[in-house]
């Protein structure tokens, strides 16, 4: 009995469970072993009553109850009369019985369940191995999770997804997620996913859950494990670090202020959009300067402002940057170079400012407000466009009433803006004012937020010139806090990343390296220690050599980082 118990709980893995099996299996063995015992008493007590008794040892009445039960029927021992006959069909039904349903029963019971919840504990475990370390922990699934994993596997980085429901951990692990199953505020539970030896741990909930999270995992581990945790509430930033996170992120806030750098204004000026330490990275209008016409070779930029272009903008197409690269009316110049190098840009083009610009932002929302406020910084004009009157905070700057009725954008003043920004938090409606903006105004510029990220391409096709991913920029920032370095998002897809030289390009020249054949991503800048100080080389020969300390600045689409990782840095 005790080692049936072990062989059974050993497939179960759970004391509770294969006690519960136990039990259930004793009575159907019991059930059994009665009717076998009745059965073969009878079997004699008929045989007596046919004057055949003497013939047969108790041993045959268990003989022919088995054979009967199991329907073999050999037919050495067989009843005479019709009370033996019919005794005979009832232990025949009970057999036949046992072997359709108790027997099945029990297979699937007691082997094929245990062998399926086996199965399951192994996919989604309590626990993960004394040997995970450095691996980063997700709480909560969401869209920048679900980004953020990408990125992590995209360098190699183990990691784990908490959930509470097994059934969902299941789902997430066919899927092809790492999960583990436990309570999200248990202290066990995070002491069994080697939270001590983790990298990283992410909360990206509510606020509530996430402040629990946090106090939970920092009673078990001090400063030197990261907690990352993002908050919708500017009064909950508080009390999150009180909490013990290492880092609050308002993703509407940072989503705000990227939406409102996106902003074009009708002047010449370079604004600068990201930086990677002192190499800043900036955007510039050509419209009504003496660039117009030119191709990149025949502007002399490098005679002109020693600024580097590694790129154009038409339209909301990014173009890589070469010599015939034509500039048009439309163009937005991308730029690299130090903070002198810009000044001395927009020092050049300054006297080509235009018209203030005029911005209309449709949602006023949190998101919306932080782009106001960032359009605001910039000296911009803005009007809000909001439907529910407990969200205008100024009369001044907000409209009442819905996008999508054409009398709200004129009172807006919409035909004279040179962006419109649409900034709701529902995929659905950005797709419907995205497109019904495009249609009403042809050339204006649109820049619009996107929630889910299968819904990126359908903004673009409806006429955005520019895509935010709520999603991609959490993942973005959450990857540099873990990784100590930059990825700077151009715009949805479109990144600029910085990587350490790989050992096999040491000693080679950049078009020996074929990095752009090969991958599609250009190098923008060399960083390069230079006279004991760390420097930012924008203007290169294709013979340059590179060196074995140098780091590269690179740009390009998120496919084409991945083939980068995969080519140069995590070759199979």
């Amino acid at each position: 009995m005790k080692a049936l118990s072990s062989i059974i709980y050993s497939v179960t893995g759970s004391e509770t469970s294969s006690r519960r099996n136990i039990s259930q299996l004793m009575k159907l063995i019991i059930i059994v072993m009665v009717f076998v015992l009745v059965s073969s008493s009878v079997f004699h007590l008929l045989m007596k009553t046919e004057g055949r008794s003497e013939n047969y040892h108790w041993f045959d009445g268990f003989y022919w109850t088995m054979v009967t039960m199991s329907t073999l029927g050999y037919g050495e021992i067989t009843f005479n009369e019709w009370p033996g006959k019919l005794f005979s069909i009832g232990v025949m039904l009970f057999g036949m019985l046992s072997m359709l349903v108790i027997l099945p029963f029990a297979f699937i019971r007691f082997a094929y369940e245990p062998w399926i919840e086996a199965q399951n504990e192994a996919r989604t475990p309590r626990k993960l191995g004394i040997d995970m370390r450095d691996h980063v922990i997700l709480t909560n699934f969401d869209a920048v999770s679900r980004a953020l994993i990408h990125k992590l596997k995209q360098y190699n980085i183990a990691y784990v997804l908490l959930v509470r429901d097994k059934n969902e951990a299941l789902r997430l692990h066919d899927e092809g997620f790492s999960v583990a199953v436990g309570e999200l505020d248990d202290p066990e539970f995070y002491s069994n996913v080697r939270v001590e030896q983790c990298a990283m741990v992410v909360a990206t909930g509510k606020d509530e859950a996430n402040a629990n999270i946090a106090f939970t995992v920092r009673e078990l581990v001090d400063n030197r494990v990261r907690v990352v945790t993002l908050a919708k509430s500017e009064a909950s930033v508080d009390i999150l670090e009180l909490a013990g996170s290492s880092n609050v992120i308002r993703l509407g806030e940072l989503l705000g202020q990227f939406l409102a750098r996106r902003t074009i204004a009708n002047d010449a000026m370079a604004h600068v959009i990201g930086h990677f330490d002192e190499l800043l990275i900036a955007e510039a209008m050509v419209m009504g300067t003496p660039l117009v016409g030119k191709t990149l070779s025949e502007c002399n930029f490098r005679e002109m402002t020693n600024t580097s272009v590694v790129g154009v903008w038409e339209r909301g197409e990014y173009k890589g940057a070469g010599p015939d690269t034509k500039v048009n009316e439309s163009t937005v110049l991308v730029l690299a170079g130090s903070k002198n190098m810009i000044q001395h840009y927009n020092e050049i083009f300054c006297i080509y400012q235009k018209e203030e610009s005029h911005i209309v932002i449709l949602g006023g929302g949190r998101v919306g407000r932080a782009t106001a406020r960032a359009l605001a910084k910039r000296g911009l004009k803005y009007k809000i466009v909001e439907e529910l009157p407990d969200r205008i905070r100024n009369e001044n700057y907000y409209v009442q009433g819905s996008a999508a009725r054409i009398e709200i954008l004129e009172k807006a003043n919409i035909a004279d803006a040179s962006a419109v920004i649409v900034t709701t938090g529902n995929d659905d409606t950005n797709i419907y004012l995205t497109i019904y903006c495009r249609k009403l105004f042809p050339d204006v510029q649109i820049i619009s937020r996107a929630n889910r990220e299968r819904n990126i391409s359908t903004l673009h096709r409806a006429g955005a010139d520019f895509v935010a991913s709520y999603a991609s920029m959490g993942a973005n920032i959450i990857f540099n806090l873990l990784k100590h370095s930059d990825i700077l998002m151009l715009a949805e897809g479109l990144n600029v990343f910085r990587i350490e030289l790989p050992d096999h390009l040491e000693g080679k020249s950049l078009i020996e390296s074929e990095i752009r054949e090969r991958t599609g991503c250009s190098v923008i800048a060399i960083q390069r220690e230079i006279n004991g100080k760390d420097t930012h080389i924008v203007h290169f020969s294709p013979s340059e050599v590179l060196k074995s300390d140098d780091e590269l600045v690179l740009i390009g689409t998120i496919e084409s980082e991945e083939i980068f990782l995969k080519t140069y840095v995590n070759p199979s």
